[in-house]
């Protein structure tokens, strides 16, 4: 299968290029730079030039690929306090994608978030997205079932871990390092989902290949690692107290992160096992950050 592939050189559609050429599909990249497309050929994919907002440029591609993979976001707009406005550009490449494929019934693959579930519960992949501004996004992708294309969200954890990760966890072991304590909010039972990045990689493979229009997957291998426990390896790591920090001074000392830290956020998987045989195999997060990667330092 030719298959078109957005944030090919990010944390997860890094992994998913590797995955997907292993198994005898023909890649072709998004690239927005040149170190992108040296990235990309580098892993074997063909290289197309463009970017997120160039919606004709997105529409010919996917016209002339057999299948679409989308796992880019504006992340930098995002975290810099604009997540509505990169939530609206994601909405739109999700269309244009969309409509490209309209009556095709090829395989476009969209990416969402367990987070966007309500909180204080297990999240299935039954529930519908109530949280934040990628909603919009989801419901568009889902609608293409109805457009003759063959469409399907994987929701991945918030915590998508591996090497070279620099989501979440890097973020909370760098505000660590900062502050010189290794925070959690309240008494840190809430939980948040994991999955490693090439067990997530896996999922988006065989969402492609034989998941059926409108359907959901949760790319979610531990359903809520408790977060004072992840304060705490981070803490032993770095060798810094690790401390409850009070609701009052959460945004002050986690900055955007302090709204997903407070919520109490599990999610399952068991619907995504048992439909696409699809088991992780890859460290869970504690291990993974047992393993040291995440605390090396850039040489001087």
């Amino acid at each position: 299968m030719r298959v078109f592939v957005t944030g090919a050189t990010g944390f997860i559609g890094s992994a998913v290029v590797p995955e997907l050429i292993g198994a005898g599909h023909q890649v072709i990249g998004l690239a927005r730079s040149d170190a992108s497309a040296e990235v990309l050929a580098s892993m074997g994919a063909e290289v197309f030039r463009g970017s997120l907002d160039d919606l004709g440029s997105l529409r010919s591609a996917a016209a002339a690929s057999d299948g679409v993979i989308h796992t880019a976001f504006k992340h930098e707009e995002a975290f810099s306090g604009d997540f509505p406005a990169a939530a609206a550009a994601d909405r739109r490449v999700i269309e244009t994608l969309g409509a490209a494929l309209e009556g095709s019934d090829k395989p476009f693959v969209v990416t969402s978030g367990t987070a966007l579930l309500a909180p204080g519960r297990l999240g299935t992949e039954e529930d519908l997205p109530e949280v934040g501004p990628r909603v919009a996004s989801e419901n568009s992708a889902v609608a293409l079932a109805e457009r003759g294309v063959r469409s399907a969200v994987v929701r991945p954890s918030p915590s998508v871990h591996g090497e070279g990760d620099q989501g979440f966890a890097a973020t909370l072991i760098s505000i660590a390092r900062d502050k010189g304590v290794s925070g959690y909010i309240g008494d840190g039972s809430n939980r948040w989902p994991a999955v490693h990045r090439l067990d997530a990689a896996h999922l988006y493979r065989l969402a492609l290949e034989t998941a059926p229009a409108g359907t959901v997957l949760h790319a979610v291998a531990e359903e809520g690692v408790p977060l004072r426990e992840i304060a705490e390896v981070i803490g032993q790591h770095l060798n810094v107290p690790v401390a409850s920090i009070s609701d009052e001074d959460a945004s002050e000392h986690f900055g955007w992160l302090a709204g997903l830290l407070g919520a109490d956020i599990p999610a399952s998987s068991t619907l995504t096992r048992e439909r696409f045989r699809w088991e992780p195999t890859h460290p869970g997060l504690i291990e993974d950050l047992e393993q040291g990667h995440y605390f090396r330092t850039p040489a001087a």
